[in-house]
């Protein structure tokens, strides 16, 4: 077992007045005191210390906070079993086709539990004391943001956490840049159109300001002939914190290598190998089609190194053109025999020359 993580500054103990040995409850006790003490809106007459107060208090209480956890955490796995380590923000896993993007320190509503207290903190009094004093502000729960066209949202349901989250409404909420993620699609998949179910959990302020994990199942459905590079917004589908507003998710089709097709815009490439002598004297082929099926060509021409053959309408469908496709084009390789007997090469010289 490594090192044990250090502790905190110890100017954040001195901030919230507690020494290093103060319990996790001594710390909220300590928090709770401060902040009410040096919220803004108690102390007009002198708003820029009380808002440089609030913020380092705010700042100390979740610095020591956390390294209580990890502090508690580190002890509990010395006599438990290894626990399985939680997921990054917004990991996305696949499952039977299925993307999962995760957020840290989540839980789903069907299974809420506490959440921590956390972002920058600056509660309007009505919000502040009716945290306190257990009363919840009346409102209305925030209406669920609508993804762009192609994108359908089913929500689970969900339970309070007992930790209440505050806020000032006067702030100006600033949005975080999107996060933005690949949506890998086979050809296949983009070819016929598709639909992708991706599940997330992100947390959120209620209307009571408490901080509650959501559950959600985001529906994409892929259009035929999407390209790698198609983006699919998510409005406001990220973590809501404190003084921010959530950042949208940003989806970006990907496409999955092919073992024997190439895609170049709204046209397929193929390539074919052929005998030299059927590449000479001409040859009949089964050109296998994306999705299955093939095509029989019959060829007359002689099949050089570099020939293409041009099947119209057997590529990509063109999503901004419906019911139109692009091309399919065959490039030849032809396959030369590896050694040739005396007999042999004379016989090809003698034939060359004559074409000549």
């Amino acid at each position: 077992m490594g090192d044990p993580p250090k502790s905190p500054t110890p100017n954040f103990y001195g901030i919230l007045g507690i020494s290093r040995t103060a319990s996790l409850s001594d710390v909220g006790r300590a928090y709770k005191s401060l902040v009410m003490k040096w919220h803004p809106d108690r102390n007009p007459s002198n708003k820029a210390e009380a808002e440089a107060k609030f913020s380092s208090i705010n700042e100390a209480y979740r610095a020591i906070r956390n390294k209580k956890r990890e502090e508690a955490n580190a002890c509990n796995g010395d006599h438990n079993e290894p626990q399985t380590p939680k997921k990054k923000s917004h990991d996305i896993q696949e499952n039977n086709g299925e993307f999962h993007i995760s957020s840290p320190q989540l839980l789903s509503r069907t299974t809420s539990r506490i959440s921590p207290l956390r972002g920058s903190m600056t509660p309007t009094s009505a919000e502040f004391y009716a945290s306190f004093t257990k009363t919840s502000p009346s409102g209305t729960p925030p209406t669920p943001s609508t993804p762009k066209e192609h994108a359908l949202l089913s929500k689970a349901t969900s339970r309070r956490s007992t930790t209440p989250i505050f806020f000032s409404q006067s702030a100006v909420r600033r949005k975080p840049q999107p996060i933005e993620r690949k949506l890998e699609c086979t050809l296949e998949e983009l070819c016929v159109g598709c639909v992708k179910k991706i599940k997330i959990t992100r947390d959120v302020i209620s209307n009571t300001g408490f901080l509650v994990e959501e559950e959600e199942i985001l529906m994409i459905r892929v259009k035929p002939g999407w390209k790698k590079g198609t983006k699919i917004t998510f409005e406001g589908k990220g973590d809501e914190r404190p003084g921010t507003l959530p950042a949208d998710i940003i989806f970006i089709i990907d496409e999955k290598r092919h073992p024997m097709f190439k895609r170049e815009g709204d046209d397929l490439e193929l390539g074919v190998e052929v005998p030299l002598v059927q590449a000479l004297t001409g040859c009949t082929i089964p050109a296998p089609l994306l999705g299955g099926g093939h095509i029989t060509l019959s060829i007359d021409d002689i099949i050089y190194p570099g020939y293409e053959k041009i099947i119209p309408g057997q590529g990509m469908p063109k999503s901004k053109e419906e019911g139109m496709r692009g091309d399919l084009r065959l490039k030849f390789l032809v396959e030369f025999p590896e050694e040739l007997s005396d007999k042999q090469r004379s016989e090809v010289v003698s034939i060359l020359e004559e074409c000549s």
